[in-house]
């Protein structure tokens, strides 16, 4: 293959400093957004906070922006509205509708959360909004989704245990492939990567809901990957140069795998980036998170989980299994 990154000299280790402030400010971030999704004070999504959703078919085109008018004339101002598809042509509208016959889809999700009042009190009043202030535009109810805070609440304490979980595996996989403090590092690596991603997300203002905690899975899995190539390199060197200071084992280490992580990141990325701007707005979130898990993960692996290593064992040597 074509060798994009000739060989490097550079001293990645030199800028631990520089870096650790760069971490810390992206840890107390996430650390921040973790307590506001916890209190409920995030923007956090309807499988968290509880609420309800509906899918609505129409007969003809119509812009979200019309949409929310009618809702917001309604009473109903609270809402996220998703464009689920297009050019939706109905038959015999009313009691029998002929679904085969519709030959495209015109769908919008609309979704409330943090709402007073009875679920299905509040699935009625958005019913009656369209009814009333969209008369030209017949439509159809094709789901409608309704779950309390209660339930929320316990979706996010399991999402925060699925996070502790696959963390902990991190630990007990590298520890037992390498070394312990190796495993340290991977697993304090991966929580910097999913807390980064974490606070990107809540300063733009960003939903939080499952599908961003699935890419936060994803991203600790990859993190995971990158940060093991770098591993694996430090042990083979260790075992020919076992009596130099770690910090030049790591430094040319990080160097020797270098081109691989930056091909390696830049090819994954360009997939994400499809996903974001070709998969649509279902998968846009998701994509977004991956495409950010990507840039912090790599970055992790170089200047977050080898200079671990370092401050574990400073300028000693370090033996290696």
């Amino acid at each position: 293959m074509l060798e994009i990154i000739k060989k490097t000299n550079m001293d990645f280790i030199g800028k631990k400093y520089i870096t650790l402030l760069v971490s810390g400010t992206f840890i107390i971030l996430g650390i921040i957004a973790i307590v506001q999704i916890l209190t409920g004070s995030a923007n956090i999504g309807i499988d968290f906070a509880g609420g309800t959703a509906l899918q609505i078919r129409f007969e003809n085109s119509v812009s979200l922006e019309k949409v929310r008018a009618a809702l917001e004339a309604g009473g109903i101002k609270d809402v996220d509205l998703q464009d689920m598809g297009k050019d939706i042509n109905f038959r015999n509208i009313g009691a029998n509708i002929n679904l085969k016959e519709v030959s495209s889809e015109n769908k919008v999700l609309i979704r409330t959360k943090n709402s007073d009042g009875d679920l299905n009190e509040i699935a009625d009043r958005i019913t009656d909004a369209l009814t009333r202030y969209l008369p030209d535009n017949k439509y159809i109810v094709d789901s409608t989704t309704a779950s309390g805070p209660k339930v929320g609440s316990r979706l996010r304490n399991d999402a925060a245990k699925a996070i502790f979980m696959a963390a902990i595996g991190i630990l007990v996989y590298v520890a037992f492939r390498f070394k312990f403090q190796f495993g340290v590092g991977a697993t304090i690596a991966t929580f910097h990567d999913v807390l980064a991603v974490l606070a990107i997300f809540n300063i733009m203002g960003k939903e939080i809901n499952l599908i961003v905690v699935s890419a936060l899975l994803t991203i600790a899995g990859y993190s995971l990957t990158d940060t093991v190539v770098v591993y694996d390199r430090i042990r083979e060197n260790l075992k020919t140069a076992f009596k130099d200071p770690i910090k030049d084992v790591i430094n040319r280490s990080i160097n020797e795998v270098l081109s691989r992580t930056i091909i390696t990141s830049v090819t994954t990325f360009m997939a994400a980036a499809a996903l974001f701007f070709l998969g649509g707005e279902v998968i846009h979130d998701f994509a977004f998170a991956i495409m950010m898990g990507i840039i912090v993960g790599t970055y992790s692996s170089i200047f977050v989980a080898s200079p671990i290593l370092l401050l574990w064992k400073k300028d000693s040597p370090m033996t290696t299994k």
